[in-house]
């Protein structure tokens, strides 16, 4: 492999024993094009999260329990050896196991957040370039930057901006790179790439305005972070070490960006427009329901596509995120995302669908279902019916703290429903919003996931049991903390003929009669 050997070479020129090689960009955004994805070149594995190591001798792919049956699927296993991340397991520490102690690492300035540079040189020996080491030219980018009206937002930019600043001295200027909360501040999106509403740009805020760099704007933003006479706020989680370099000694490292809460605390009429992008995505789900039932010798491929021709008709501006349309086996790959026209479903095909959509407010639905083409199995129904059980106990948890207590639950509910070689091996939420994974909150054993939930945090909650030689079942409902209670966007039913109700306890099944009356 030409590419892995120039890697190699370039280790032995720079006296480095690994590489890491990213899946990210300079803004640190999760969601790339493959093309700007420099984990996929090398490896082939096409997950939206996982980071890769090379060596003088190996490749190794870290990934996490949502990619553990793909990325076996989709790596050369000669070339790439795939470490499987357990819940609650982290990228760096794994690197620890693997790697020599106080190994020179070579990591990519751009594309690392400083942060995760300073976890990394408590272990190894760091050195950063400011060039990425597999992609050399990246193809041009135009974007199409619109304004979210007031009414979906709830805020203007000048009532957010003078939250935001009002900690900041003259000539002090706070820096936001993470494009999510620069598209939330500015009251901006971009709906013309690919599964995004993001605006791709950095801000410096300053105590009495804000300057927004766009793309094609960068050099600017280098030169005017340079001539910031005062301190530089920010936090060193969202942003790259390139930038926190030119910062420097003036930067005042924040424990939270003041933009991270705000944006994950849901104004009202954020809350109503998320409200009625959800009766418009449970509108598209419901039709492509019908779709399966009434048409034969339809694929994986004709139903990604009827369903996004769906989305569009109930007023979507674009999918938040590729559609996973997974039958069978496929369906336990936790993000199947290939769609094939292979894929035909026969009478008793059971399908996943994982999909969402963003609509003019610029906020990113979430929702999963499962179906079955004709009559389910008895396995069908038992695994079905305990992932719904445990939906239920998580959905109607009383008082949450965190949403570590919330993922604990489901945990729980589900050891005491076992079936042999069924695994849940994800978290049980994530924060939504701007894009359709963000923090806070989080659902998981992850320590992050003990961020307190606050009034207006959205989220989803979506339990799943998979067996890569059967199936997998993932009942995914996007959902708002308001009153002190969970209550949820989605409004869609269960599938009735999937539902084992002898398995269901009493209060389970008023609970259940409980939210589809709602």
């Amino acid at each position: 492999m030409e590419l892995l050997s120039k890697l190699r070479k370039f280790l032995r020129e720079e006296n480095l024993d690994c590489l890491l090689i990213n899946s990210t960009n300079e803004f640190l955004v999760e969601y790339n094009s493959l093309e700007e994805n420099s984990r996929y070149i090398l490896t082939g594995f096409s997950g939206s999260t996982g980071d890769a190591v090379v060596t003088a001798d190996n490749v190794y792919l870290f990934v996490d329990g949502r990619y553990h049956i793909q990325a076996d699927l989709e790596v050369d296993k000669n070339i790439v050896e795939v470490i499987k991340l357990q819940t609650g397991d982290t990228v760096i520490g794994a690197m620890e196991n693997l790697l020599p102690e106080n190994a020179r690492l070579g990591i990519n300035s751009k594309k690392n957040s400083q942060k995760r540079v300073e976890n990394l040189n408590k272990i190894f020996d760091v050195k950063l370039f400011d060039f990425d080491f597999v992609i050399k030219n990246i193809p041009p980018q135009k974007d199409e930057i619109v304004n979210v009206d007031e009414q979906f937002t709830g805020r203007n930019v000048h009532e957010k901006l003078a939250e935001v600043s009002n900690f900041l001295e003259e000539n002090d200027v706070l820096l936001l790179t993470n494009p999510e909360e620069v598209s939330y501040l500015f009251n901006k999106r971009d709906f013309s790439k690919p599964y995004s509403s993001k605006i791709t740009a950095k801000a410096i805020i300053y105590n009495d305005g804000a300057l927004l760099f766009t793309r094609e704007k960068m050099k600017d933003f280098e030169e005017e972070l340079n001539s910031v006479k005062g301190k530089i706020y920010l936090d060193k989680s969202s942003v790259n070490a390139y930038d926190f370099s030119i910062a420097g000694s003036r930067v005042v490292e924040l424990k939270q960006s003041p933009v991270q809460k705000m944006k994950a605390v849901k104004t009202d009429a954020e809350l109503e427009h998320y409200k009625e992008a959800f009766k418009k995505t449970d509108l598209a789900v419901s039709a492509v329901r019908d779709f399966i039932e009434n048409n034969d010798n339809i694929s994986e491929y004709d139903i990604a596509q009827k369903l996004e021709e769906y989305f569009i008709k109930f007023g979507a501006k674009s999918l938040s995120f590729k559609s996973i349309v997974a039958k069978d086996k496929n369906s336990a790959l936790a993000h199947y995302s290939k769609c094939s026209k292979d894929e035909i479903l026969h009478d008793g095909s059971l399908v996943l669908i994982d999909c969402g959509a963003y609509y003019e407010g610029g906020l990113a639905t979430d929702i999963t279902r499962v179906f079955v083409k004709g009559n389910p199995s008895d396995l069908h129904k038992k695994i079905y019916t305990i992932v719904l059980k445990t939906f239920l106990h998580s959905f109607n948890f009383k008082n949450p703290k965190n949403g570590y207590e919330i993922d604990n639950l489901a945990r729980e509910i589900f050891e005491k429903n076992p079936v042999e070689g069924f695994v849940f091996n994800h978290g049980l939420g994530h924060g939504i919003g701007v894009s359709v994974h963000e923090y806070p909150p989080n659902l998981s054993k992850n320590e992050m996931a003990k961020t307190a939930l606050e009034e207006g945090m959205c989220f989803s909650i979506e339990p799943g049991l998979y067996n890569e030689n059967y199936f997998g079942v993932r009942l995914e409902n996007s959902c708002y903390f308001k009153n002190g209670k969970i209550n949820s966007f989605v409004k869609m039913n269960y599938e009735k003929k999937l539902i084992d109700f002898d398995m269901l306890t009493n209060q389970e099944k008023e609970w259940l009669a409980e939210f589809e009356v709602k």
